[in-house]
């Protein structure tokens, strides 16, 4: 199956292969090795402590509750292939932006919808939409970077979602109708004969549980916002007790035990592959400020016009690195005090938080390495040219 690809025998052998090739002629000794090498697991340790626990674990256990509770017949009628595109898209953008997540906290509830039946235009425009239409980060590019791109971004990061997930129907309808008629693609679970309202105030807890203890500060820009983030433990403790009696009120212990099974494999099968990635992206970039292979100084030094190969190189910069939650904003603070130009400016904006290596590997087993291609290739190639837009006009 194509979204297994890395189980198959020859992929395990070629990822072997590529072990050989690494230790045989990476030279170990070289001091700027050696402090990539470092980078990489200090990446690993910064993105265990920082997004694991409060983002990933909580991430896993909506999963697992989506792939469990949520009705299937439900999600193929609203998000399925042949759904009506207008509320397919929509709500698929909506609930994105209500998450408001990093690339790789996004991942497993996007599994989760897709493994229950949404088609794959929608599931991509979730998967997009969470990261990218972050409201307060979009507030804070407008506050820190300027109006015009903040408002750029605003607009760019909708027509994307949509655009994209649609793009992606249109290029793999025939494949994912085949997909929805093949039983053995989905689990079957007996209706349990809990009400609608019932499992939507457990989801929306869990929901509340990772929007509301990942809450950032907006360091002054927006007086409600931080009156929330100092109130967040307690907004989360409320939709803790919410989650807890609902789970003692309305569940039994074996569909507990499903929902927690059903969370633990989602994480097996993705953490393996987000740690790696993770690995790799520190490894060639660092973390922001912190040199590792690839200077960042390369990256300012190539994006300085707003010519197509700036646009070009600063989205597939963004799309490789890894942008935690509004940390985005500093770093293009940074890059175009050091001489970058609008246009790219806003290229990366647009496919750096949708995007970025550890993701690209995870979505990569569950899509398949084509649709993945294709994925990242009309992120990357729609970036270029509305940064290439954006810095005609401004």
């Amino acid at each position: 199956m194509e979204g297994k690809w890395y189980k198959h025998p020859n992929s395990k052998l070629l990822f072997l292969g590529g072990i050989f090739l690494a230790a045989y002629f990476i030279p170990f000794s070289n001091t700027k090795v050696g402090s990539a090498i470092q980078e990489a697991f200090l990446m690993l340790s910064e993105y265990a402590q920082e997004h694991v626990l409060l983002c990933l674990v909580p991430a896993f256990f909506i999963a697992g509750a989506i792939m469990v509770f949520l009705n299937q017949q439900s999600v193929i009628k609203y998000l399925g292939p042949k759904a009506n595109k207008l509320v397919a898209y929509s709500v698929a953008s909506v609930s994105g932006a209500i998450l408001a997540v990093c690339s790789c906290t996004v991942l497993p509830i996007f599994k989760g919808i897709y493994k229950k039946g949404a088609g794959i235009g929608p599931a991509v425009s979730f998967l997009y939409s969470g990261p990218a239409i972050n409201i307060l980060a979009i507030v804070l590019t407008a506050k820190v970077l300027g109006i015009e791109l903040g408002a750029a971004r605003a607009i760019g990061a909708v027509v994307f979602a949509f655009v994209i997930g649609f793009l992606m129907h249109l290029i793999f309808r025939k494949e994912d109708e085949k997909r929805l008629t093949d039983e053995k693609m989905f689990q079957s679970f007996e209706d349990d004969g809990r009400p609608l309202w019932k499992n939507a105030v457990y989801l929306f807890s869990m929901v509340g549980i990772l929007v509301f203890i990942n809450w950032a500060p907006s360091k002054g820009s927006l007086p409600v916002w931080d009156f929330i983030f100092n109130a967040k433990y307690v907004i989360t403790g409320a939709f803790g007790v919410l989650l807890i009696v609902s789970l003692l009120l309305w569940f039994k212990k074996d569909e507990l035990k499903g929902w927690v099974v059903a969370s633990r494999d989602f994480a097996l099968q993705i953490l393996p592959l987000l740690f790696g990635g993770v690995m790799i992206a520190g490894f060639l970039l660092g973390r922001p400020g912190y040199p590792a292979l690839i200077p960042e100084a390369w990256v300012s030094n190539f994006v300085g016009d707003n010519s197509l190969l700036s646009n070009f190189i600063a989205s597939i910069s963004g799309a490789l690195m890894y942008f935690a939650t509004l940390t985005e904003v500093p770093i293009m603070q940074g890059l175009l005090g050091a001489g970058m130009a609008k246009g790219p400016a806003l290229a990366l904006l647009l496919a750096g938080p949708s995007l970025s290596l550890p993701s690209m590997l995870v979505i990569g087993g569950e899509l398949g390495i084509k649709k993945t291609l294709v994925y990242v290739c009309l992120v990357v190639v729609m970036s270029t040219f509305a940064g290439m837009g954006f810095g005609f006009l401004f």
